[in-house]
Parts: C-alpha cells; sequence; structure tokens
C-alpha cells in the first residue's frame, strides 16, 4: 500500500519536469525564430519569488508565450515589457512593485528582462577613404559589416585582413542595397558615395527598407539636394527626418580616419539612445 503513493508522487514530477522541459523547449525555439527573422524580444525570467527561472517572452506586437506562473502577472509584465522596448536598454532587474504596486507580494518578486535582438548590422555604401575606414572601424566594435560599391578594385580583399567585411560589388546600386540590407531591422546604414548620382540611388533603396539608422555624408547643400530629390520622389517628411544629413557628430573630423570615426559614434548613440554629447558638460555649467 505504501507503494501506490509513491509511484504516483514520481509519476506527478515526471510529468511536471516534462511540462517544464517541453515550456523551455518552446521558448528557446521561439527565441531562435525571432533572430533568425531579425525581429526584437524580450524575454522576462523570475529572478526572486514564486517559480524562480519561469520565463515569458514578449514580442513587440504584445504576443506573449511562456507564463511566469499567473495570469494577472503575466498582463502586468507584458505592458512593462512594451515599455522596455522604448529604453533601449539590454537588461535591467526590476521588482515587480517598480511597475505594478498593487499587485500581491510585489516587493517580493523580482524580474529579470533581457533584450533580444540580431546582431547590429552596418552597411557602408561607398568603399573610399572614408567608407572603408568606417567598415574597418564597424567589424572592430563588433558589427555584422558590409562594404558595397560598382568599382570592383575598390573592393580588392587585399584592402581589408581577414573576412570580417563582407565586400559586395553593385552592378545596379539599388538592387544590391535593398538586398543587403534586408528587412532593416538592427541595421545601420552609412551613404558615403563618391558622388550625387551614386547617394540618390543608394538613398531610394534606403528609403523602401527602413533601418534602424541612415546617414548621408555631404555637405549641407549636397544632401539638401539628395533630400529634396527624394521628396520630389515621394518620401514622407517623417523619413526625410530620420536621415542624419550630414552624417555624424560633430567632433571636427578631418581624416576619412575621423570621419569614420564621427559616424560610429553616431550610430553608437542611436543604437544606444543616447545624446552623444560630453560626458563631462556639467562641470563647466
Amino acid at each position: 500500500m505504501a507503494v501506490a503513493p509513491r509511484r504516483v508522487v514520481c509519476r506527478f514530477e515526471q510529468e511536471q519536469t516534462c511540462e517544464v522541459a517541453q515550456s523551455s523547449l518552446m521558448i528557446t525555439n521561439k527565441i531562435a525564430e525571432l533572430i533568425e527573422r531579425g525581429e526584437l524580444a524580450v524575454v522576462v525570467t523570475v529572478a526572486r519569488g514564486e517559480n524562480t527561472g519561469a520565463k515569458l517572452v514578449v514580442e513587440q506586437t504584445g504576443q506573449a508565450l511562456g507564463s511566469l506562473g499567473s495570469a494577472q502577472l503575466d498582463s502586468v509584465v507584458v505592458a512593462q515589457a512594451l515599455k522596455f522596448f522604448q529604453a533601449r536598454e539590454e537588461t535591467r532587474l526590476f521588482a515587480v512593485k517598480d511597475f505594478a504596486t498593487d499587485f500581491p507580494s510585489a516587493g517580493e518578486i523580482f524580474l529579470l528582462f533581457e533584450r533580444v535582438q540580431p546582431l547590429p548590422r552596418l552597411v557602408v555604401c561607398g568603399a573610399g577613404h572614408v567608407g572603408a575606414s568606417l567598415a574597418k572601424l564597424g567589424a572592430f566594435l563588433g558589427y555584422q559589416t558590409t562594404l558595397i560599391d560598382d568599382r570592383a578594385e575598390f573592393l580588392q580583399r587585399e584592402r581589408f585582413a581577414g573576412d570580417e567585411i563582407e565586400l559586395v560589388v553593385a552592378s545596379d546600386w539599388n538592387s544590391a542595397v535593398r538586398e543587403v540590407i534586408g528587412n532593416g531591422r538592427g541595421v545601420s546604414v552609412a551613404v558615403v558615395t563618391r558622388g550625387h548620382s551614386e547617394d540618390e540611388q543608394c538613398m531610394r533603396a534606403v528609403m523602401e527598407t527602413k533601418p534602424d539608422y541612415v546617414g548621408l555624408i555631404g555637405s549641407k547643400r549636397r544632401t539638401s539636394i539628395v533630400i529634396d530629390r527624394l521628396r520630389e520622389a515621394g518620401a514622407s517628411e517623417e523619413e526625410l527626418r530620420n536621415i542624419r544629413a550630414p552624417i555624424g557628430l560633430d567632433i571636427g573630423a578631418v581624416s576619412p580616419e575621423e570621419v569614420a570615426l564621427a559616424i560610429i559614434a553616431e550610430i553608437v548613440a542611436e543604437r544606444r539612445g543616447a545624446a552623444g554629447g560630453s560626458l563631462s558638460a556639467w562641470r563647466r555649467k
């Protein structure tokens, strides 16, 4: 008689373990699927409190997979995750009381929010001195970097040590740029070609793909000409406002390497949601 209860408990524990493993596998597969599609998500894990280790994956649409152990908790966490998307932070530990003060035991439950996103990509249009320097710097900083030009002689592998930079010879700027950018998620594009015509061809393609960041090199006059032509071609004012032109932060750059540094600094600032100012400016106020 004593054996039967032990068998029941064991079977129950096995079923519970199986459910947890199955849920974990579903979440892992979902994360892999989202990354493959180049989409963003937030993974929320119970770090302390009841159901420690439970996970919830929240997509930008508000759709969620998994559970933190309570439908009520899941609901308030989804709302907080949608706000977390806007914060540009990669990880943050919250107490539930930080965003849901009325939730039972809100001060005893701690949740780890983690942003899931594709690796950052940098697409550089134009392989002149600035473009080549920017591609090298981007690859050094960990960006998956692609350098495009219509001149094969500017994309000789010997100009670029290693194979970290993808080199693409464009027979047609428009199709080459659109293909490389893809859906635009996680992609920063720097248009640093040699002339108005090439700039405009690249920018027309970029406008169709909507990357996270787009910048155009040149003087105020040169960039304004290109932007006016994009406006005439049907680009919206909101799309045009999002173009960083002239590209880069104002660091007084002169050499191609310094210009590349100014550009990548602005790209990083945009990705991290920072203003790009001086950290010590407060001392001089």
